[in-house]
């Protein structure tokens, strides 16, 4: 009978750990570090434009926000007929690759499409492994992060909050309201050609058979600029620079945004409120998504 109950309990023991294993193997990563290097930034940068040239993406734009770290908006046939499966897929379209220094290091990372689109609720998947892979194939990948000793599933993301009380994919900032999809375009254009609310245009990205568009945005006012809270949060030793740029989404005439305590938490879903080892806090930020929502306001020409 003690052989028997030992042999129970070795062979719960062994079923837990695979069904740990199989967690961890189900669970998503905002983003994948490719490789690590030294030299120029500028001139990595040129290598990694080359690269994903050949293996068919679009750089639908790029920018600096702060010295050590450039940022590459791209896109790719693909990602525009997965994004065009879902209300409100337009946020998914554009990937970020970045170059990120760390002391004598280059980070060259990317942002998984599969976590992105999944926290966006996208339809269709099938698509986003296939964008996954070839950025692989085209960059490497050595590790993924993001999560810290969080295991987010499919279906954790795809209801995600930070916590209770907060904002999910489904409650977004209403910037601006137009009587039609070019009028809102039009507005959004002028907004971000006119630097409002410290909001300049990094990409556009129209998404295909829908009348929805959505805007990379660079943020430099105060404490929605994206230097501001980068530095604050952004301490980690894989650096997570593919958060940025913003985004503007406009579906007919309508504009939105991801409320910001959504659109930044899941960049770092592990990062606590109040007290971390590194300093990083969303305390260090708490005046950030009122200030980022009412920047994105003045981009879209709504009303504070």
């Amino acid at each position: 009978m003690i052989s028997a109950l030992k042999k129970s309990i070795a062979t719960g023991i062994l079923l837990a750990g695979s069904v740990g294993v199989a967690m961890a193997a189900d669970a998503l990563k905002p983003f994948v570090l490719a490789y690590t290097t030294g030299g120029d930034i500028e001139q990595v940068a040129g290598d990694v434009k080359e690269k994903l040239g050949t293996a068919g993406f679009e750089i639908a734009g790029s920018y600096s926000p702060y010295e050590g770290a450039l940022i590459l908006a791209i896109t790719n046939d693909t990602l525009k007929q997965a994004a065009a499966s879902s209300e409100f897929g337009g946020y998914a379209a554009g990937q970020r690759v970045t170059l990120t220094q760390v002391e004598d290091q280059i980070q060259v990372s990317y942002t998984s499409p599969l976590y992105y689109g999944t926290a966006y609720r996208l339809k269709e998947t099938e698509g986003l492994n296939q964008v996954a892979a070839a950025l692989q194939t085209a960059l490497g990948k050595t590790d993924t992060f993001g999560t810290g000793e969080k295991q987010l599933s499919d279906n954790d993301l795809r209801k995600y909050r930070y916590m209770f009380g907060m904002e999910r994919f489904n409650n977004p900032s209403e910037l601006a309201n137009y009587k039609s999809y070019d009028e809102a375009i039009a507005a959004v254009e002028q907004g971000l050609n006119t630097g409002a609310g410290g909001a300049s245009k990094v990409y556009r990205i129209d998404i295909p058979g829908k009348q929805e568009t959505v805007f990379g945005v660079a943020l430099t006012d105060g404490c929605s600029s994206d230097e501001y809270i980068m530095s604050r949060i952004d301490r980690d030793n894989l650096r997570s620079t593919g958060h940025l740029p913003y985004e503007i989404l406009v579906s007919g005439g309508d504009v939105y945004a991801l409320y910001a305590r959504f659109r930044i938490a899941i960049s770092w879903p592990h990062l606590p409120m109040i007290v971390s080892e590194t300093g990083a806090t969303f305390f260090n930020i708490m005046c950030a998504p009122n200030a980022i929502e009412e920047s994105l306001i003045k981009a879209a020409g709504g009303r504070v």
